[in-house]
């Protein structure tokens, strides 16, 4: 697995929007079970779009011009992510709080799981990184057990933030709701502005590996 995909895991992983509903989570009235059903949900939105991506790439190869194919999506997301993450800074002030945080306030297992689902499978900037990191998967012409392993590793990577309140709630009850809590608040300050950068970063460095692949 290339560097380049850990580090589009470790910005999944470390994204506000991945971090700040994990933390929702266990405020919920059943924070244990709410939780385990989010990653649940969590995990099957990231996993869909790179395996989807790695099993199609080979195909969109054989009959559309072999690995410059790949080339070219890399700027198409590159694009695609420095555009989000400039309208990302641009309204980075004075926006109310997405609906979805009310929802994850009261969550029942059930509606976590399909929260999470939803909020990383529809996430346009969480897809994005998701699909480039199968592309990525794909290009190295893998095997079939290295791809399995590699998008295995890649969803794990992703999701690892989206389990460690899960398992520091387990561990240590509640002594962690108040850190969690302070953690929540800061993300919740300063989220837009932070993934507008890293996202608009992770754009540019597609780019530049776009464009010398070309």
């Amino acid at each position: 697995m290339t560097a380049e995909v850990v580090v589009l895991a470790l910005v999944i992983a470390l994204s506000p929007f991945t971090l700040i509903p994990a933390l929702f989570m266990q405020f919920a009235p059943r924070a244990h079970a709410s939780g385990g059903a989010f990653l649940a949900g969590w995990v099957a939105g990231v996993a869909v779009p790179v395996s989807v991506c790695v099993a199609l790439t080979p195909l969109v190869q054989r009959f559309g011009g072999g690995h410059s194919w790949t080339a070219w999506v890399r700027l198409g997301v590159g694009v695609l992510l420095v555009l989000l993450g400039i309208r990302q800074w641009r309204v980075r002030h004075g926006k109310a709080a997405p609906g979805w945080m009310r929802l994850l306030s009261d969550a029942t297992p059930a509606r976590a799981a399909r929260l999470g689902l939803l909020l990383s499978l529809l996430n346009p900037k969480i897809f994005l990184l998701s699909a480039a990191a199968g592309v990525a998967v794909a290009t190295e012409d893998p095997t079939p057990a290295g791809a399995v392993s590699a998008v295995v590793v890649f969803t794990a990577c992703a999701a690892s933030t989206v389990l460690l309140p899960v398992l520091l709630r387990i561990v240590l009850g509640e002594r962690v709701v108040g850190p969690l809590a302070r953690t929540r608040s800061a993300l919740e300050r300063n989220a837009a502005a932070v993934m507008a950068v890293v996202i608009a970063a992770i754009g540019l460095l597609l780019l530049a590996e776009g464009l010398a692949a070309v």
